[in-house]
């Protein structure tokens, strides 16, 4: 009997905008490009928006290494700025069928591209990302808000997709161009139902911003991106399945890690304050 060879994986393009990003982006593009190979083959498109430090240098150094590892690669160097505008020239230039979308400062596990790339293999629109790692802060607040937050049910339940996320191509035709938005991320991820969002057991790891006035301004800009999809898109609030923080719970968390509880919220009351305003021209909150 002939057995019948398994037909190859689709071409995978991870699209990956970058904003100076010099501290973050070499390790990132090593991890990537050090994934494990499998039946799927794969192009690294990297968007180098508006940078004025060294990451277009970096990124193109690991050209021989992606040739190496036998994926495509390429550098583009727009003076445009803002993440949405990256993401949609990253996207013209794909040619992938399965597209993963990755932040600069995000770390993927051997697995994990694999992994996707099996996954997305579907004519059904199909949302994917990793099981996230919170990598440990060096500032001790950060270190304490941290702890309690990935026990929150944002983190624990469903796929939150937040530094990594990834459709297939079905799924990128849910919408056309970026909008111009704040949340990216929670955009995507509410064009599926629950039923359409696969966690994928291979972990990466995305590091929370460090300091109070850089927590307080992200988890503003987070909480403005939501309110801003649900003035604009409300329709897409019909697939949010993240169950609401009840009181009992709160407190049952609350006297399990009442510092955490107590950084967490603090944070959360100065967000509804003035400080640390986002007037400023937003750019990561590193």
């Amino acid at each position: 009997m002939t057995e019948t060879a398994t037909p190859p994986l689709p071409l995978v393009s991870v699209i990956l905008p970058a904003h100076n990003e010099a501290d973050y982006i070499g390790a990132c593009l090593a991890a990537l490009l050090s994934s494990e190979t499998g039946a799927y083959s794969a192009e690294v498109i990297v968007v180098a928006n508006a940078c004025t430090d060294s990451t277009v240098a970096i990124a193109q150094s690991f050209d021989a290494q992606a040739q190496n590892s036998g994926y495509g690669f390429q550098v583009i160097d727009t003076p445009t700025p803002g993440k949405l505008a990256a993401l949609s020239l990253g996207d013209a230039s794909a040619k992938g069928v399965i597209r993963v979308y990755l932040d600069a400062d995000v770390l993927v596990s051997p697995p994990l591209i694999g992994q996707i790339a099996g996954a997305l293999n579907s004519d059904a629109p199909l949302y994917a990302s990793g099981t996230p790692q919170v990598v440990p802060a060096k500032n001790w607040l950060t270190r304490a808000f941290a702890g309690f937050w990935v026990g929150l049910p944002f983190v624990t339940h469903g796929t939150p997709g937040f530094g990594l996320f990834a459709v297939s191509a079905k799924g990128r035709a849910r919408w056309q161009g970026f909008p111009d938005i704040i949340s990216d991320d929670t955009f995507v991820r509410l064009n599926f139902a629950p039923s359409e969002r696969l966690c994928l057991p291979a972990s990466y790891s995305w590091p929370m911003v460090e300091g109070l006035a850089n927590l307080v301004r992200v988890r503003r800009r987070q909480d403005e991106g939501v309110a801003q999809i649900a003035d604009l898109y409300p329709e897409l609030l019909a697939n949010d399945d993240t169950p609401a923080v009840g009181l009992g719970s709160l407190l049952a968390a609350a006297l399990q890690d009442p510092f955490g509880f107590a950084v967490y919220a603090f944070v959360k009351l100065a967000v509804k304050t003035r400080f640390a305003s986002t007037d400023q021209p937003w750019a990561r909150g590193r």
